[in-house]
């Protein structure tokens, strides 16, 4: 082994960053022996110590940006979270020579444009494989194992909590509200939900894959994003019924229009393998041109699981501290200023098939109505479901699947079904995706 000696600081001590601190310690010899140096854990900030990990001597500032400024630092690991103290701590990392790795999602989506620059200026790169599915090489996969590869799109279950309650509510009919209670009681969820059960953390994450696969730059403003709280288990147990599965997934795709950057419940049909996966874990369907389709499966959070990619790009870097820049992968796979602005589809013209719940009367002529007003706009029914009655019950729930159309048409068709006298409330819509190309 080489007897390179790479320095490292850590800012944040929580869960991630002691399990990161922990697996550089436990696995230092192969570690270390993968890396072709001696890497070395030399400066902690953190506002607390952290009794999951014995630091022993290592020196612990109150002040994460004095490790930012320590000149011995050559490896800044930013695990504190957040995006506007995150931001400055990365920049004064990069204006002060050092390589940074990070986890941290919101950042990367929000930021990474100015900072992948910034870190250009400065002779230094970013990685940040941890902030997308966790232990998932996904991010090294798409930046150079498929770099042969025109990606023509990726689609992904990218967040573990709004996964494990479509699964409860799949696999045990339980409510919405009373898997997301379960699932903040287990640490899945946040006492504020909101950015997974909306589809914020997926959104985040989708527009990091989608700028590596097309090589843009990052838009997360221009994501279409819709969360799970609306949809209920009849919804789930319906799709079911059709042989299919309710997914929340991000998909991102090219074509000569532009790219579509959308997260949204959507309907898979249930012998695709990203219909299977269940619980917490993520999954990423990528398909490329040469390889075809690829899939991505594993722990999508957790310490250790999210400290093995961290640990996998300190590898990166202390190789390429021994090689020098020449052999630096860029950060979104090509330079910053190779990126290319592609015009991203507005959602009134993404063309999918489509699952609808429709309450109605249970009397003649109504389902007439609603295939000639689908008609008029363009749409066929491919198949429908209608429920008998409940006792004492006058309205029926109608099941339907559509044909491929746009948003706008179908926007226009339901509002016109939705002014129907037999017609009660809002009619219930989620996107299908075949996944096959």
């Amino acid at each position: 082994m080489s007897s390179n000696l790479v320095k490292i600081g850590i800012c944040g001590l929580g869960t991630v960053g002691s399990g990161t601190f922990n697996v550089l310690n436990r696995n230092a010899q192969s570690i270390n022996a993968r890396a072709q140096a001696e890497l070395e854990v030399i400066h902690i900030g953190a506002r607390r110590d952290n009794p999951d990990c014995d630091i022993g001597e290592i020196r612990v500032s109150r002040d994460i940006f004095d490790v930012a400024r320590d000149p011995e630092v050559q490896i800044l690991v930013e695990l504190i979270g957040g995006t506007s103290v995150a931001k400055e701590l990365v920049e004064e990392a990069l204006r002060n020579g050092k390589h940074v790795v990070t986890a941290n999602k919101a950042l990367v989506a929000e930021f990474g444009n100015e900072l992948f620059a910034l870190a250009e200026q400065n002779n230094v790169v970013i990685r940040y494989e941890a902030a997308v599915a966790g232990g998932i090489p996904i991010i090294k996969a798409l930046r150079e194992g498929l770099a042969g590869n025109r990606i023509e799109w990726l689609a992904g279950i990218i967040n573990g909590t709004g996964n494990f309650i479509l699964s409860e509510m799949r696999e045990k009919g339980r409510d919405f509200a009373d898997v997301l209670t379960e699932a903040q009681e287990l640490g899945y969820a946040e006492a504020d939900p909101t950015f997974d059960v909306e589809g914020i953390d997926a959104a985040h994450k989708l527009v990091i894959l989608a700028s590596l696969a097309f090589g843009m730059p990052l838009q997360f403003s221009s994501v279409y994003t819709e969360g799970i709280t609306r949809l209920t288990t009849q919804d789930v147990e319906y799709a079911e019924e059709l042989g299919y599965r309710i997914k929340h997934l991000g998909v991102a795709k090219h074509s000569a229009d532009g790219v579509e950057l959308r997260v949204h419940p959507t309907l898979i049909p249930e012998g695709r393998l990203l219909a299977n996966v269940n619980g917490v874990k993520n999954a990423v369907l990528v398909e490329g041109d040469a390889v075809g389709p690829t899939l991505y499966y594993g722990a999508g959070a957790g310490a250790e699981p999210t400290a093995s990619a961290i640990v996998a790009d300190i590898v990166d870097l202390a190789r390429e501290l021994s090689a020098g820049q020449s052999c630096r992968v860029p950060a979104l796979g090509v330079a910053t200023a190779d990126l290319k602005a592609l015009p991203v589809l507005p959602m009134e013209q993404v063309v999918t098939p489509w699952y609808l719940r429709i309450i109605a009367e249970d009397k003649p002529g109504v389902l007439s109505s609603i295939a000639s007003i689908f008609s008029d706009h363009g749409i066929s029914m491919e198949a429908l479901i209608q429920k008998p009655p409940a006792e004492g019950e006058t309205r029926v729930p109608l099941i339907v699947l559509t044909s491929r159309a746009s948003q706008g048409s179908m926007d226009v068709a339901v509002a016109t079904i939705e002014a129907l006298e037999s017609i009660s409330g809002e009619v219930a819509r989620i996107r299908v995706e075949a996944l096959d190309g």
